[in-house]
């Protein structure tokens, strides 16, 4: 089996879809399965590969980690032509997402999609609502001829297929446990952050209005005084509005910056709370991570994170946008320390169930599907 993947996001971008992505490549090594990876550029330069074509690129307004390539289209003929590959797969609906539905066409190869942003609900927080129905009609046609579209959760399946989307298939993202756990030193966490109180309260994700951070600020600055006095709040990312937000925060809140692998796993694990208001997500990867690592989530009743929370069992979901109710759930979870150990445990649980060498074998059973449909279309 050989897998093209044309997407305007890879690694080292920091985001769902390039997290996702390598993780699928890295699986693709290990099972000696050929691939190709057409990308743009990225910022950072320390990452190089010879099964992956960047292209110079710009960052996209509505997210700037996405980027927007400026592929040479003969090169790209000539290395599919050289690569022969049984599969295209797009991940992202910009210019090099593009470039693969227009090879697909030429050179007949069987095209699948990977449905992973929610476009639609930023345009809300950029002012931008008046171009929804624009957006629906361009990604409808986008993903028209894939023969299947590849979606993270189950509310993420049926807005699409609210929308009139057709072969639809789940791709939900898996989490690695053996990074992700509860058993990093806490006091360590702690004395690096130099954070204060009883309780450590954490916020990971891009700062940026799309994740509602202003929601979160202020369900910080709603807590009583009384219990806020023992508390600690990490706000791990970076984003366009971090410097607006640093001048707003209340005096018990640290900002870290993009933390990766081990440092990010330790903060999880030291929390006693992850608290993600963001309505937004197809998924949320950092909600999994947080649970993996033995601690509750309080998110937001929307999008892929109300299919991973249960809530009351592994922490809570709350009405997007209601501080009362972030700050209702914060203050029960962290005042009965029975339940959050429950609450606790159960996440941990659940995040062992959800294996990517699982999640990825049913894709590729997916991708061999539609490559042999395709050889029998060929020789019928």
């Amino acid at each position: 089996m050989k897998i093209a993947i044309f997407t305007d996001t890879f690694y080292p971008d920091i985001n769902g879809v390039a997290g996702t992505l390598k993780r699928l490549t890295t699986y693709f090594e290990d099972q000696n399965i050929d691939f190709k990876i057409f990308a743009p550029d990225s910022n950072s330069n320390d990452y190089s590969s010879t099964n992956i074509h960047l292209f110079k690129s710009r960052s996209f307004f509505l997210y700037p980690e996405c980027r927007l390539a400026f592929p040479n289209l003969l090169q790209i003929k000539s290395e599919l032509q050289h690569f022969s590959p049984d599969l295209i797969h797009v991940a992202t609906p910009f210019n090099i997402g593009l470039c693969g539905i227009y090879f697909s066409k030429k050179l007949n190869i069987p095209l699948v999609g990977s449905y992973h942003t929610n476009f639609d609900h930023y345009l809300h927080y950029y002012d931008l609502h008046f171009l929804s129905k624009i957006h629906w009609k361009y990604m409808l046609w986008f993903h028209r001829t894939c023969r299947k579209l590849f979606v993270p959760s189950t509310e993420t399946f049926l807005q699409l297929k609210h929308h009139g989307f057709s072969n639809l298939e789940l791709w939900p993202r898996g989490v690695d446990c053996q990074l992700y756990h509860p058993y990093y030193d806490k006091n360590a966490v702690q004395c690096h952050y130099s954070t204060q109180g009883k309780y450590l309260l954490t916020y990971v994700g891009r700062l940026a209005p799309e994740k509602d951070i202003k929601t979160l600020f202020a369900v910080a600055k709603s807590i009583p005084a009384e219990i806020n006095e023992k508390l600690h709040w990490l706000i791990v990312g970076d984003g366009p509005l971090r410097e607006e937000l640093q001048a707003q925060a209340v005096a018990n809140m640290t900002f870290t910056g993009y933390l990766y692998g081990k440092s990010l796993a330790e903060v999880y694990s030291a929390s006693d709370l992850l608290v993600f208001p963001s309505p937004t997500e197809t998924f949320g990867n950092v909600v999994l991570e947080s649970l993996a690592s033995g601690t509750p989530v309080i998110g937001a009743k929307s999008g892929g994170v109300k299919n991973i929370i249960k809530a009351g069992i592994t922490g809570d979901l709350c009405k997007p946008g209601n501080v009362q109710e972030f700050r209702d759930a914060i203050i029960q979870i962290l005042t009965d320390d029975g339940l959050r150990e429950q609450m606790g445990i159960a996440g941990r649980d659940y995040a062992l169930t959800q294996r990517w060498d699982r999640i990825f074998e049913n894709l590729t059973w997916h991708y061999t599907n539609v490559i042999e449909e395709q050889n029998g279309q060929k020789y019928a």
